[in-house]
Parts: structure tokens; sequence; C-alpha cells
């Protein structure tokens, strides 16, 4: 048996947002002195961030807990991330920061558009141009709000 052989139950902690930038790097521990550093600090939840939590998660044991922190839109994208990767409700912390904002997937180009939670329930479609109507049917896997074209009914 190597030292691998009996894993250490850990937590990976993921942050998002204006305050992920506090100089920790992907690869810093959590608790250097008095300041707290995540395995995770990213801006926002792009392509490119969402990927290097799988990658993250991918190497990670069974057992394993993690901790996302960060504006609702940004975390839910993350826990749909995780959730591709195979981790549970139970295995996830949420900590989430209210920003004001809500993701619409567009069920015409699949392209996903931020928008202000106190704006109308229509917004134009960031890949389509197509005018939304913003639904209250939320996709845990897609971490966002259905949209569909606002006016189709009256085209017909």
């Amino acid at each position: 048996m190597g030292p691998m052989s009996t894993p250490p139950s850990r937590t990976i902690y993921a942050t998002f947002g204006a305050e992920a930038h506090s100089g920790a790097g992907p690869e810093t521990g959590h608790q250097s002195g008095t300041e707290f550093r995540p395995d995770l600090a990213v801006g926002q939840a792009s392509p490119d961030s969402l990927k290097r939590l799988k990658d993250v998660l991918n190497q990670a044991y069974v057992g394993v807990r993690l901790v996302i922190a960060g504006p609702s839109a940004d975390i839910l994208a993350a826990r749909a991330a995780a959730a591709e990767c195979g981790m549970v409700e139970e295995e996830m912390t949420l900590l989430h920061r209210v920003d004001g904002h809500r993701r619409v997937f567009c069920a015409h180009c699949r392209a996903t558009t931020s928008m202000p939670e106190a704006s109308a329930h229509e917004i134009g479609c960031s890949g389509c141009a197509t005018v939304l109507s913003v639904s209250e049917h939320f996709s845990r896997r897609l971490a966002a709000h259905l949209g569909y074209a606002a006016h189709a009914e009256e085209a017909a």
C-alpha cells in the first residue's frame, strides 16, 4: 500500500466574484495564518473557470466536499458543473451573495444571457437577438431560467 491508499477527506473551496481576486492562485491551501485562501478563485463563472473547477473535481476522491461562494449566477453555474462531475447536492454547500442578476437560457440558440433581476420579463438574447420572455422555470442543470420567443403566438 502506497501513500495514496487512504486518501484524506477534504473540502474544496471555490470563490467567484471580485473578492476572489485577492492574490490567491488556483493551487493555494485553505488557511494561511489568518488569511483564508481558496483552492480556486476566479472572477466569474466562464467556460474557462468552470473547466478549471471540473479539472479540480475530476482529481478529487470520493467523500470530498465542495464549498462554492460568490454571486448567485456564478455559484449556480458552478453547482451545475460540479453535478456534471458526479457530485450530489449533499456534497455541496452554496454561499451566495445577491448581485441582482439572473441568467436566462435561450431555448432557440442555447446561449445564456445575464439580465438584471428587477428588469421586465423580456430580454434580447445575446446569441440570436430574439426577444425572450423569461419563465419562472429554473434549470439547476443549466443554472438559468428558461427564455423563449416572447411573441411567438402572435406571429402565427
